[in-house]
This record gives C-alpha cells, structure tokens and sequence, in this order.
C-alpha cells in the first residue's frame, strides 16, 4: 500500500514493514514506522516533528553523512552503495542538481533504490536527470516534477519513458513550488503503457 502525503512525503506499507520517505507535516501521532529514509537535510525532508510522531522504540532511521549527528537509531549512508535491513534491501544514488546550486552534487545527497516483497520502489530526492539514474531499473518510480529546485515536469517525463518503470507517481509539486496542474500536464506526456498515479491532490494541500 502506497501513501503520498505532501511534498515527497511517502508512506509504503507491505506485508507488516512499514516504510517512510522524508515525511512532512505528518501531524497525526502515529508511531507505526518500521524504518525512515531521508534523502537530505532541507525541512521539506527532514522535518523532525514528523519523524516524532512516527518513531518507536524499534524504528531505524535510515540517513546520508549530512545528518550524522540525529539522536535516532540511525544508519548513515553515503551514495553508490548497497545495505540491508531485515528483509529490505536497498541502494543509494546520488541526487544532485546540474544547473542550479540548491542541491550539490558534493553534499552527498542521495535517492533510494529499495527491494521489499520482490518490488522495486526509487524514490529519487531532490534532483536533476542526471547520469547515475539513466540506467535505473524499477517497478515504481517517485519522481520530483515541481521545476526550481529539481528536474521540471517535462525533464522528468522524458526521463519516465526512457527508463519505462512499470509505475510512475509524481511528488514534489503542487505546494512549496509547481502548482497542483503539473500533475496533469506531467501525465499527458507519459507514455500510454507506464501506468502513472496522481496521489498529490488540491484537497490535501
């Protein structure tokens, strides 16, 4: 089970792990997170009061070097590399802006490439299309099409059908940057066999 909240906050429940991605404005005391993932440092992913009201005594934190120092149970990761977690596998690519500065390719930020029940899920951060993604495979795929401060809605549909993942959801638009129509105008571009979900709505906003 896939959730979009806002921004790229996503929540993937499969058979008992229950897994976030950089949770935003998650206001709700849940407690339920088997294992969170951050991408980078910025408060629209690395948003501590969401992470308070999804920790438990037994959730691990998944986070890049930026974020060494968090008081959580934590592994810290750097890019392009492989790790374990239980029955999730996972690996890092780097996330990274070619022509704008929000995002350095030196920060060592990162996207997830992660394996749970034999499904493949990349998440890709805050980025640019870049070299270290083109050759990507997955079953679904959470890309940023919000434009400013990552690939626009257009670069990210071009790079859609040339990795063709069985499932595309678009994320980080429709709040902080890119109005909630580039969901629409994302999905005209996408080729008709990539099954594309619109989980970022206007009542969510």
């Amino acid at each position: 089970m896939i959730k979009v909240f806002r921004q790229s906050a996503i929540r993937i429940e499969d058979n008992g792990v229950i897994i976030y991605f950089d949770p935003f404005k998650i206001e709700e005391k849940l407690g339920d997170a088997t294992y969170i993932f951050i991408t980078h440092e910025h408060y629209d992913h690395y948003d501590k009061a969401s992470i308070e009201n999804l920790v438990n005594e037994n959730t691990k934190l998944v986070v890049p070097e930026c974020l060494k120092d968090i008081n959580y149970d934590k592994i810290i990761v750097k890019p392009n590399e492989e790790y374990e977690l239980g029955n999730v596998t996972f690996k890092t690519i780097r996330a990274y802006n070619t022509n704008k500065d929000y995002h350095p390719k030196d920060k060592n930020y990162v996207g997830y490439l992660v394996t749970l029940n034999d499904k493949t899920y990349y998440i890709m951060g805050d980025t640019d299309v870049i070299d270290e993604a083109l050759d990507v495979k997955c079953d679904i795929l959470f890309i940023p099409i919000g434009g400013k401060y990552t690939m626009d809605y257009k670069e990210a549909a071009n790079y859609v059908n040339k990795i063709r993942p069985k499932k595309v959801i678009p994320i980080h638009y429709g709040s902080i940057v890119g109005d909630i129509s580039l969901g629409e105008d994302f999905l005209k571009l996408i080729d008709k066999d990539i099954e594309v979900e619109l989980h970022i709505r206007e009542e969510m906003l």
